[in-house]
């Protein structure tokens, strides 16, 4: 009787220990069943600390800068963020960049193919001023990550251009930070209006890619707030994106992702941004110190930084709470995120569709430099075409780095060509063929890894002898010489052979013209570059020069809308086009000449200590403080080759009446706008603000406040065109106040087509000083 007792009595023990296990089990919170809090709750520090860290990049120790690259989830992807699945927690794709989504194209044992749109560049975006359509470009980007099973873009890129020479100044906008907020603005809205979202970058001031994990910055709060920061202020306020991505330099000083003046008390307290900081890959030197800065993902994630996060939370040496805030960040993110929603992504994107988007986009975003005698469009009697220039042959897309996309095809210069009906000629193709080959044949293979993403070595031009010159201008109608550039991540450009001409270059130029001109046929230029390059030495021999910029794999199909006049030129730069580089201000406080020493970002500061031997390498001073690109040349009135804001039209345009009114600090411009000439064409009104200088704040003689692109107009029609801009737009940042300060005096509203070419001149005046922000001590 007792056995069977105790035989009971065990069986009854096992079953409530199975019994407990069991509901154990069950009451393990799952994300998005159990509130966050109690998810965090459930995690182990190690888990806490993974949370944070990412997933790693096998065979990468941190120690320099790299492009990021999983083979996890989305082959090619950049990298993910890492999973628990007992608390159902997925990991996410996080997926470059600014000019499509870059993925691996082929993959071993897959016969499909993953490739993605190589859309237009940052510049040649931002230079259609076209806000509405840089949102539909952004919707083709956003769904091809969402099809593609990406869950945040790596993009949009809004860095300033401080100086011509930065090696990724195709991935940004501007020279100017409105311009740069609102065309980021209409990106991040096309993006996640699919459902994935975006993080802006490089948070914040990173304008060099020389040493750029252990420069420097050395600026000041007011250059910080109103040049530098002003454009992610924009792109926050106004589009709200899912995450933000930290950049690799100091300022002031201070990593940007330990910087919690400004990831927490500007970006979150004062802008109002409640997404998650990411560092770039491999960035930042102490985790403890980023979260507590309020960098919340640290990626690819190190093991370093793992063992640096578990230690800190054992030992209380980091607050819990604010460990627990940004793991908090990181799982509303992924509850956001399309795979955790179960999204069945396709990998069949409408690629075809997202080429005619792409082709229409650069299009708008084609610059006229000029057009003597309307040489352009080209007329109808213009049917064959002599095309001179390697660039003509192997047209450039993109740049290179994590801004490149790995694309099925780019359309030629003579392929557009041949493609809208002309004819080119096969006798001069053939000649650069050999040429090329033979250059390919004395370049020798480098095989460092890191080799596959730098620009790639861009021939010499040869000068066209004068019997094939002769024969050229029998055989042809008129001549398109191809100038290109290539820059990217991990290096800046260079003055020779890159912004200067080459002298061949200049030599292929000068005997084109005199063979063709002298004939009476006209040349055309095309500039497909990525960023500015010296004009002024040269620009007065062709009859008209075109700046297409990298226009992405449409870009042969796009030239040759503009010059067939299918396509009316309406871009405007957005960068001053200076006469030399030593011109800009910043030219005395950048690398150059030091490209190749210091070029990979090798030089990291894993200690936390900054360097500070090398000007321009270990620190850069922002000696210009807020005179960048035309703030400084229109204000100490410094020659240029072309204007901030330049462009010209096939059509002319006639700006009629123009009114301004104020209602509580709200101010409203109207002006008429008029389609004068015989082409159908779009103008882009721009408004700049001239505010009055007072004790300690010099200011520069106009800023750019709003812009609109108007819509096609017919020959003859006209509308009207409507500015807005505020109080708060117009302030100037008062170091000694640390506020945002409109003051009294006179100030003008100027309406024009360039900062150099003003139309309509209102003056307005504001009676009383007045605080219209009060803002947190910084920098």
């Amino acid at each position: 009787m007792k056995e069977r007792f105790f035989i009971v009595l065990l069986f009854t023990a096992v079953v409530l220990v199975i019994m407990s296990k069991g509901t154990s089990a069950q009451i393990v919170p799952q994300l998005g069943k159990a509130p966050v809090a109690e998810v965090i709750k459930a995690m182990t520090i190690e888990e806490k600390a993974h949370i944070l860290t990412g997933t790693g990049m096998p065979g990468f120790g941190g120690d320099m800068a790299v492009i990021g690259e999983t083979s996890s989830l989305v082959p090619g992807a950049a990298g993910t963020t890492y999973p628990i699945s007992r608390l159902g927690i997925p990991a996410i794709v996080l997926a470059d960049g600014p000019a499509g989504l870059r993925i691996t194209p082929i993959r071993e044992g897959d016969k499909n193919t993953y490739y993605c749109t190589g859309f237009p560049v940052g510049t040649v975006l931002a230079s259609t001023w076209n806000t509405q359509l840089v949102e539909e470009v952004g919707k083709a980007m956003g769904n091809e990550a969402l099809e593609y099973g990406a869950d945040v873009l790596l993009a949009p890129a809004l860095n300033i251009h401080r100086n011509p020479l930065c090696g990724r100044n195709f991935e940004y906008y501007s020279e100017d930070p409105v311009i740069s907020g609102k065309i980021a603005s209409a990106m991040i809205k096309g993006v996640q209006s699919n459902g994935v979202g975006v993080s802006i970058k490089h948070f914040a001031a990173n304008n060099q890619e020389t040493n750029r994990m252990s420069n420097d910055v050395r600026v000041s709060a007011r250059a910080m707030r109103e040049i530098y920061l002003k454009g992610f202020e924009i792109a926050v306020k106004e589009a709200q994106p899912w995450t933000a991505m930290s950049s690799y330099n100091y300022i002031n000083g201070v990593y940007t992702s330990e910087n919690k003046d400004l990831l927490t008390n500007i970006l979150r307290n004062e802008w109002g941004f409640d997404g998650l900081v990411m560092t770039d890959w491999f960035g930042g030197s102490s985790a403890v110190k980023g979260v507590e800065a309020g960098n919340d993902l640290f990626e690819p994630g190190l093991p370093r930084q793992f063992d640096e996060l578990v230690a800190a939370m054992k030992s209380g040496k980091l607050s819990m709470d604010q460990v627990d805030l940004s793991i908090q960040r990181v799982l509303e993110l992924v509850l956001r995120s399309p795979r955790f929603k179960g999204y069945k992504y396709s990998n069949k994107p409408d690629l075809a569709a997202h080429a005619v988007i792409t082709r229409q986009s650069a299009a708008e975003g084609i610059i006229l430099l000029k057009n003597t005698g309307e040489a352009l469009p080209l007329p109808e009697s213009v049917k064959k075409v002599a095309a001179f220039g390697i660039t003509s042959y192997d047209f450039i897309a993109g740049g290179t780095g994590s801004g490149d996309v790995n694309k099925a095809y780019t359309v030629s210069l003579t392929d557009g060509l041949n493609n809208a009906g002309y004819k080119t000629s096969k006798e001069i193709a053939e000649a650069y063929a050999k040429y090329m080959a033979a250059e390919a044949a004395k370049v020798k293979p480098d095989n460092d890894p890191i080799a596959k993403f730098l620009p790639k070595v861009r021939f010499d031009e040869f000068i066209p002898s004068a019997v094939m010159l002769a024969s050229a201008v029998k055989s042809n109608d008129v001549a398109i010489i191809t100038i290109g550039r290539i820059s990217g991540e991990f290096i800046d450009r260079k003055l020779e052979r890159d912004f200067n001409l080459s002298e061949n270059e200049q030599g292929l130029i000068t005997a084109v013209c005199n063979a063709f001109q002298g004939a009476g046929k006209k040349v055309i230029v095309i500039l497909n570059t990525g960023g500015v390059i010296e004009t002024s030495t040269w620009k007065s021999k062709p009859d008209a020069i075109l700046l297409v910029g990298q226009a992405g794999q449409e870009g042969g199909n796009t030239v040759a809308d503009a010059l067939s006049g299918k396509v009316n030129p309406s871009g405007k730069l957005t960068d001053t086009y200076p006469v030399n580089v030593s011109d800009a201000w910043s030219t005395e406080n950048f690398p150059i000449g030091k490209e190749e020493k210091f070029s990979m970002a090798m030089l990291g500061s894993k200690n936390g200590i900054v360097k500070s031997e090398l000007r321009n390498v270990d620190y850069t001073v922002y000696a210009e403080d807020i005179f960048v690109g035309y703030r400084f040349f229109d204000t100490y009135k410094v020659p240029v080759s072309y204007p901030f804001g330049y462009g010209l039209s096939f059509t002319t345009f006639e700006y009629g009446k123009a009114n301004l009114s104020e209602n509580k600090g709200e101010y409203t411009v109207t002006v008429e706008v008029k389609n004068t000439g015989k082409y159908a064409g779009k103008e882009v009104v721009q408004l700049y603000v001239a505010a009055p200088s007072v004790k300690y704040t010099e200011k520069p003689v106009k800023e750019l406040k709003a812009f609109a692109k108007t819509a096609e107009l017919k020959p003859g029609e006209s509308t009207t065109v409507t500015l807005n801009f505020s109080k708060k737009d117009i302030a100037s940042f008062n170091t000694l106040e640390l506020a945002w300060i409109t003051d009294a005096g006179k100030y003008k509203a100027l309406i024009g087509t360039s900062s150099a070419d003003i139309k309509a001149d209102l003056p307005f005046e504001i009676a009383t000083t007045e605080v219209v922000e009060k803002v947190h001590k910084a920098f």
